[in-house]
């Protein structure tokens, strides 16, 4: 009878595990704070693709695309990036994608110019609709479940809102004697920690509330070229938690180009992140990677 139970536990654990390693997809936070996942298109041709959160469509590059030969393109349309308008876009809509053991038919893709550092293109959120998202930063692990985990209770519970169908949080930023709230896009795409829209530097005056460090210039995935002035923000609060001496961006002048305000991958990748399925919520564990310091990009 106990080597029955030994046998029965044995198994239980074994499908457990079995279980878990479905529902997890590898990948790899790279020098630029993207989270580049292998994919599979088509059967045929592999891809390292981005896993962005403020991206909806599952994009390739131009330059991916010399050497992806399975996709084909039906059509040329003009979209709009968060850099700008009046780019234009191939399209292809019947299309299989296997990430990790998960795998989907006659998806949609959409041509772009750029992707993060040595990765062929992007995917957002919509791949796994209803699904509770977890991305494990510690682990290098995309998680996707039917309900969120036992111990969520360990988590920071942030409300997400919404415009033009992208994620935001709100966030506190001191800046002199003052606290100043602002809501900031969740961008993992982006490879710095926080990039401010053109009103709140302009209303705050960060060129004279900031020490500027530097300055330096961005390419939205059409091309776009945008300015950008590099400074040390005393203190970024998020949730319950403190982050320090943070190097962030900014547009000084350029009144109505940055239209939103960005947190990218330099400080989400030092949290363990968990969006529930409807989407509503992002939960927020800090890892081994917290006090890192910032990046210089």
């Amino acid at each position: 009878m106990k080597i029955l139970k030994i046998i029965a536990l044995l198994f239980c654990f074994l499908v457990n595990k079995a279980i878990a390693q479905t529902n997890q997809i590898s990948f790899q936070l790279t020098a630029h704070n993207n989270i580049a996942v292998k994919t599979i298109i088509n059967k045929k041709d592999t891809a390292i693709l981005m896993f962005h959160l403020a991206a909806s469509s599952v994009t390739l590059t131009e330059e991916a695309l010399r050497k992806i030969k399975s996709v084909r393109f039906e059509r040329t349309d003009s979209v709009s990036s968060w850099g700008g308008s009046g780019n234009t876009s191939r399209f292809s809509s019947g299309n299989e994608l296997q990430i990790g053991n998960f795998s989907w038919a006659k998806t949609p893709i959409w041509e772009n110019k750029n992707s993060g550092p040595n990765t062929d293109g992007k995917f957002g959120l919509d791949l796994f609709k209803d699904k509770v998202v977890g991305i494990n930063f510690e682990k290098s692990t995309i998680t996707v479940n039917e309900e969120l985990p036992k111990d969520i209770g360990q988590y920071q519970k942030l409300s997400i809102d919404y415009h033009d169908e992208m994620m935001f949080v709100s966030a506190n930023c001191e800046l002199g004697n003052s606290t100043v709230s602002n809501k900031f896009l969740i961008h993992s795409g982006y490879a710095g920690s926080i990039l401010f829209d053109d009103q709140f530097s302009n209303t705050n005056k960060l060129s004279e509330q900031l020490k500027i460090t530097s300055e330096k210039q961005l390419k939205d995935s059409y091309g776009n070229v945008l300015k950008t002035k590099k400074a040390i923000l005393p203190n970024f609060i998020l949730g319950r938690f403190n982050l320090k001496n943070i190097s962030v961006g900014f547009f000084d002048g350029a009144i109505g180009r940055q239209k939103m305000s960005i947190l990218g991958g330099d400080i989400l990748k030092r949290f363990n992140l968990i969006i529930d399925a409807k989407r509503q919520f992002i939960y927020l564990k800090p890892n081994k990677l917290k006090n890192m310091d910032y990046l210089d990009i």
